[in-house]
């Protein structure tokens, strides 16, 4: 049995701001939900899918709506978000009985050999380009013929800087969760994003405020569409970048 190791919590991109993820991107899921939903028609639903980079599970639930008793491999290294995707299965029966949650990382999870759909959903900018040109040629060996890999390009699409900005807001009791954040090119293909997480009270006063920072690696819509291409999948682009790749 491999144990966890004590320094897991320091190379966790959302060690400290984790708890404000979820929260903070329900607004963006209502918006996502559909475009995912659509790419997904098609899947075969006797076969699994993999969710890659899972978070919280708000993917988790549009594959578990669009896909209905499919089963459903949840792939997520880190632990915050880990621990919120538990929850949120745990608390629904029908998700406990065809959910499996994985600590690992899209590069090294240990995958159905066949999959009736992949998802890669905000996540693809933690990977640097031989990284993700590597796993949609690792996601083509397993995915059927005509599954469906949906994965989205999130802006920028360029390492340029970012100006500050509040990305979402929601109140919860007396509180109210703030997100914002600017970036900052750190490379040609790289940027580093300074995200402030903020929690104020029905008085307007600041209970919390936090500032973390974090790289990301930037990619087009065009330029991960000719990366799937060269994997020999056929890519069609939906609304708000979602991009559905079938062999």
């Amino acid at each position: 049995m491999k144990g966890d190791r004590m320094t897991e919590t320091t190379s966790d991109a959302y060690y400290r701001s984790g708890e404000f993820l979820d929260v903070l991107s329900l607004d963006a899921w209502e918006h996502l939900g559909g475009p995912v939903r659509a790419a997904l028609q098609g899947a075969p639903r006797e076969l699994p899918i993999a969710d890659l980079g899972a978070g919280s599970g708000l993917g988790v639930l549009v594959a578990a709506r669009a896909l209905p008793g499919a089963e459903i491999v949840a792939v997520e290294p880190s632990i915050v978000q880990r621990a919120a995707l538990l929850a949120r299965v745990g608390t629904d029966r029908e998700l406990r009985q065809c959910v499996t949650v994985v600590a690992a990382d899209a590069q090294t999870a240990e995958l159905p050999e066949r999959l009736g759909a992949a998802l890669a959903i905000n996540m693809i900018g933690h990977l640097a380009p031989d990284a993700r040109r590597a796993l949609w040629h690792r996601l083509a060996d397993r995915l059927a013929a005509g599954a469906p890999l949906v994965v989205n390009a999130q802006p920028p699409a360029e390492a340029v800087t970012v100006p500050e900005s509040e990305f979402a807001a929601v109140r919860v009791g007396r509180h109210t969760y703030r997100g914002s954040g600017s970036a900052e090119p750190v490379s040609d293909g790289e940027v580093a994003w300074h995200m402030r997480y903020q929690i104020t009270d029905d008085q307007g006063r600041t209970v919390r405020d936090l500032r973390v920072t974090y790289r990301w690696h930037v990619v087009s819509v065009a330029a991960l569409s000719d990366e799937l291409a060269e994997a020999g999948f056929t890519v069609t682009a939906g609304p708000l970048d979602v991009l559905r790749a079938v062999r």
